[in-house]
């Protein structure tokens, strides 16, 4: 679904009057921002900038599409802190840009870079995917599933690899488990409800009352609405617990795993500026050695490997994106409120 035509721009723009990093350079119009900040329309402007130059290992992607997921308000509210301390920037964001998930062509690329040319459709991750061009290394770009269109293969990268990787590394899932996905209609919910599907496992999504449609249609086997049943209520019990986004007690998601279960916090929200949710993470890593179940969160790696596996699985139409709705690019604040504020079913893409 893309958004309604006309939006309300939400971003300002600056004079077009050049400014000394811009004179004699090729330029673009991208988003950019000087601060941190909670109000997209106010921390986000689009301005002319110049095109990035690329190093001997980096490809200059032309970018078609990119994507929206939590994390992108993170990295532009610098919230909670310990992302600041990770080297995002302490006192302003170091990348002037916040996006980082793309599918676009090959503008070309380093010397020392291989198997990548000029036109290749490639998607991944970079630093900076809210413009018409972005740097990315080789290590984070593959070639596009091929029957994906970029703002599909947008849509995929940053939340896919995240799912993946919970599912398969963290959960261990095995065909056959019964796996508890909470946030199931979310960007990384929706591919984890398919992929682990794909593994085998019978799958239990839980979501709002108005997103139930939308993870029936992916494939989940069941759907709770939290609105009104508590999946911990003695009836079920499940093997693996995927917490994507959620802020549910520790002895809370306990009750509904096995005794030798395992739980993976993908995400943790609760609005704290210090620790954001992590701190029940930390407590979980802290009590799983104690407990016969296995309680762990993780972080992503973006690695074009995994982007190769995701391709195989969706060109194979076990995992396919679920889209939202499109933004253009000047009008990415209201894209990243749309997700912020917890009414995106899927993912949310931005069209360049």
């Amino acid at each position: 679904m893309s958004a309604p035509n006309p939006l309300p721009t939400a971003t300002s723009e600056r004079s077009a009057e050049p400014t000394p990093a811009t004179v004699g350079a090729e330029t673009m119009k991208a988003i950019v921002q000087d601060e941190y900040g909670t109000t997209p329309e106010e921390v986000l402007r689009l301005e002319e900038i110049a095109r990035p130059e690329i190093g001997d290992d980096e490809i200059l992607v032309r970018v078609r599409a990119a994507s929206v997921d939590r994390g992108t308000w993170h990295l532009m509210t610098g919230l909670a802190y310990p992302i600041r301390l990770a080297g995002f920037g302490f006192r302003r964001p170091k990348a002037l840009n916040p996006g980082r998930s793309l599918a676009g062509t090959v503008e070309s690329a380093g010397k020392e870079v291989t198997g990548f040319e000029p036109g290749d459709e490639v998607y991944g991750t970079c630093d900076g995917s809210f413009a018409p061009y972005a740097r990315a290394r080789a290590s984070r770009l593959a070639p596009k599933p091929a029957n994906l269109s970029f703002e599909q293969a947008a849509a995929v990268p940053v939340s896919a690899l995240t799912a993946l990787q919970a599912v398969r590394d963290h959960a261990k899932v095995q065909a056959g488990q019964k796996v508890l996905i909470i946030g199931a209609s979310g960007g990384v919910g929706t591919f984890a409800v398919q992929i682990a599907k794909a593994f085998g496992a019978e799958v239990t999504g839980v979501c709002s009352t108005a997103k139930t449609d939308l993870v029936r249609s992916i494939g989940a086997d069941h759907v709770i609405d939290y609105a009104r049943d508590d999946f911990a209520d003695g009836q079920r019990r499940y093997d693996v617990i995927l917490d994507i986004g959620g802020n549910r007690r520790l002895s809370h998601l306990r009750r509904a795993l096995t005794a030798r279960g395992r739980l993976v916090i993908v995400g943790g929200e609760n609005g704290g500026r210090w620790l954001g949710g992590t701190d029940r993470q930390f407590r979980a890593v802290l009590l799983s050695p104690l407990v016969s179940q296995k309680l762990g969160t993780f972080i992503a790696s973006e690695n074009a490997g995994d982007l190769e596996v995701l391709r195989v699985l969706i060109e194979s139409g076990k995992v396919a994106p679920a889209i939202d709705r499109t933004y253009p690019l000047s009008q990415t604040p209201a894209a990243i409120r749309h997700v912020q504020e917890g009414r995106a079913r899927g993912k949310v893409v931005i069209t360049i």
